[in-house]
């Protein structure tokens, strides 16, 4: 009983010094190895969506694409929050819109952000971090 005790005592010691390394060293909520993000992804926390779409840029993993890629826009919308119609968004990224090979197709923005997703019959096909055009 008593080991078990100790076990549990050490366990549980060694995950709040695991965690707590974490948080320290990611500590911004736009970087895509913060605990938060992680977790919103995994889909088991809440964090500011304005802060997801910043994590999103430096986020190498492919798995960020799942995240919209074959998804409806109204799984987006409960996913994200808020989209953009290309009409609402803002001069430059409306610009970047009109002159991208996707300029016929229905797009949405996420958000007040960059990120553009590109549909294909109601499903999003490709996820599109729009900058420098």
């Amino acid at each position: 009983m008593r080991r078990s005790i100790i076990a549990v005592a050490i366990f549980g010691l060694v995950a709040a010094v695991f965690v707590g390394g974490w948080i320290i060293t990611y500590p911004s909520p736009a970087d895509p190895k913060n605990i938060g993000y992680v977790l919103w992804k995994a889909g088991v926390y809440r964090m500011n969506l304005d802060e997801v779409t910043e994590a999103m840029v430096g986020d190498g993993d492919p798995e960020k694409n799942r995240l919209v890629i074959g998804k409806t826009e109204s799984e987006l919308r409960k996913k994200f929050g808020f989209l953009l119609e290309s009409s609402q968004a803002s001069p430059y990224l409306r610009g970047c819109y009109q002159s991208s090979p996707w300029k016929d197709r229905k797009v949405l923005f996420i958000r007040k952000s960059q990120w553009m997703v590109v549909f294909t019959d109601d499903k999003a096909t490709d996820l599109v971090l729009v900058k420098g055009c």
